[in-house]
């Protein structure tokens, strides 16, 4: 079978122009980067909103395993078939970062027939997007130790500065570092660190901005430091938020690009799910959904991180409406949660389906608490067998909802038709079971709910845990942000994405487990609080033969071993 990058290379692409007129961008408003990407023009998207708004699709997806689950994938091919039935349909996804592409995830542009194109730039450096966002994230924490350097009029406390550094690569030794080394012309010696870019509050606020004004209230907003009294210290403090903005000012445009099946795809902004909110670009999504009847969109990794912020955070702030969603299973990693290890998956196994399914059930029960109707798409592999996927859709049945096998990996968009068929009817109201869903969407928690209160709420309805636990340090941090005005905000948990507890060993649904909060840090630009559990890091790490040793650019200047 044809490698993804070798039927991403045999695609006829159109030109970007031609899929900008498809959903009525004129080509003056087409900032192109090359024949098949481009930036669409900020005249234009004032221009355009006005225009009533489609109906918006949630792609998630149950707990990751090694085995794969395909939500990107999945979100492309529904698309495509969306539009191939009639329905003018936009697919909004995240950009890859550039650390999972030569760590240990690989591509993040889809795959086999259901991808978005061109596959390289996109997995690469795109439009250019994730640098801005780490430049301007480095240029604030340049002006934090400039302003030290220079006198320190704010009075800063060196010690209890915030703001880290970004670089969007694996690099583990860039955790905890010392900065300004070597002698007196180089600042003030103090311990600094690095996040990956995509877990920056930068990039947070970059999708969660609605316009270029908002983008700067919300980079004003941001605390980099305390004063020695404690005080916090904004970055317009430092008067950084303009320059900060500017370098982000052609960033903040969406990119247009295209699927193999040559329909309108918008790819923008690109936190992960486990250390971030996970959810492609706010501006992006509105844009689509005044372009287009339906909008097809993903969030990162299973239900329980990725859709609980779409949910909970991108939807509250952007007051955004879900209509439907889909949770995308796969018989091998159903197998997985059942206790199958990866070197026995091409065994058939139906029991092991139907004992690893308490996963696919706990995401079905927690997608209902948000009242959004949902399908599930079962992603089929060539070595699924009848009675697995049989399995599986016996299992559905019982928890009321409809399991479509889908084959758009080996068959585009023809190959998930009958899932399309039933999104379009879910998500205008159609074939929803009384009782199954409640009113309409609905978020997990109330604004006015203690911020403690909210992670034991998405702890215990969603993760299935006993309780919460954290020590007293930590406590008085969540009493702190309480008394000092930021309890509204939501939370965003930042946790491993391999289980529902913070144990990546623990597969299916585990239950009565507790989640230790070991760290809380306040985002005041985007509006959130990132709550750490357990031992995630917001810095990952190669693996230990990562995919850059197989990644290459051959004798004719063409890149192999991508994915």
């Amino acid at each position: 079978m044809c490698s993804d990058i070798a039927i991403a290379r045999e695609a006829v692409m159109k030109p970007i122009e031609e899929i900008g007129e498809t959903i009525g961008i004129p080509i003056a408003d087409l900032y192109r980067y090359g024949p098949h990407k481009a930036k669409i023009s900020q005249d234009f998207l004032d221009g355009v909103q006005e225009n009533p708004e489609g109906k918006l699709i949630l792609v998630t997806a149950i707990t990751p395993t090694p085995a794969g689950e395909g939500k990107t994938t999945t979100s492309v091919g529904l698309g495509d078939a969306m539009n191939r039935i009639g329905k003018k349909t936009i697919t909004c996804l995240r950009e890859p970062s550039l650390g999972p592409c030569f760590g240990v995830k690989g591509g993040a542009a889809g795959g086999g027939y259901a991808q978005v194109v061109p596959m390289e730039d996109i997995n690469l450096h795109f439009t250019g997007d994730f640098h801005a966002i780490g430049a301007a994230n480095n240029l604030l924490a340049a002006m934090i130790d400039n302003h030290i350097y220079w006198g320190n009029k704010l009075n800063i406390d060196e010690r209890r500065i915030t703001w880290r550094r970004v670089v969007d690569m694996n690099d583990r030794a860039l955790r905890n570092v010392v900065n300004s080394l070597g002698g007196v012309a180089n600042g003030f010696p103090r311990e600094d660190g690095f996040d990956i870019t995509v877990a920056s509050e930068v990039m947070a606020i970059f999708c969660l901005a609605t316009d270029h004004e908002d983008l700067k209230r919300r980079l004003s907003n941001i605390i980099v430091a305390r004063t020695r009294d404690r005080e916090p210290v904004y970055a317009r403090d430092l008067n950084a938020e303009g320059a900060m903005a500017a370098l982000l000012r052609d960033a903040l445009l969406p990119n247009l690009v295209q699927t193999l099946e040559n329909n309108p795809a918008f790819i923008h902004g690109g936190p992960f799910a486990n250390i971030a909110h996970g959810c492609n670009s706010v501006i992006a999504t509105r844009t689509a959904l005044k372009l287009a009847d339906y909008v097809v969109t993903e969030a990162g990794f299973g239900a329980d991180l990725g859709a609980e912020k779409f949910f909970d955070i991108k939807c509250r702030k952007a007051g955004l409406t879900p209509s439907a969603a889909v949770l995308v299973a796969t018989v091998r990693a159903l197998k997985m949660h059942g206790g199958v290890e990866k070197a026995d998956l091409a065994e058939e196994n139906p029991e092991a389906v139907t004992l690893g399914a308490e996963n696919l059930a706990r995401h079905v029960e927690n997608l209902h608490a948000y009242g959004v109707p949902i399908a599930v798409a079962i992603n089929r592999f060539p070595t699924d067998t009848d009675a697995e996927v049989d399995a599986v859709r016996q299992i559905c049945a019982e928890l009321g909802v409809v399991a479509y096998e889908c084959t758009h990996h080996a068959n585009g968009g023809a190959g998930t038709v009958d899932l399309a068929e039933a999104v379009v009817k879910l998500a205008n109201g159609e074939g929803v079971e009384p009782g199954v869903v409640g009113e309409g969407f609905r978020v997990l928690y109330p604004d006015d709910l203690p911020l403690w209160e909210k992670v034991r709420t998405i702890a215990q309805r969603l993760y299935g845990a006993r309780g919460i636990i954290a020590d007293q340090k930590v406590r008085t941090q969540f009493s702190d942000l309480q008394e000092q005005g930021f309890g509204h905000y939501p939370v965003c948990i930042a946790k491993t994405q391999y289980s529902f507890s913070t144990d990546p060993q623990l597969k299916g649904a585990p239950s009565n487990h507790v989640v230790p909060v070991r760290e809380v840090r306040l985002s005041a630009g985007a509006e959130f609080v990132v709550v750490v559990c357990g031992d995630i890091m917001t810095m990952p790490g190669l693996p230990r033969v990562p995919a850059a040793n197989s990644i290459t650019v051959d004798e004719d200047g063409q890149i192999e071993g991508l994915f």
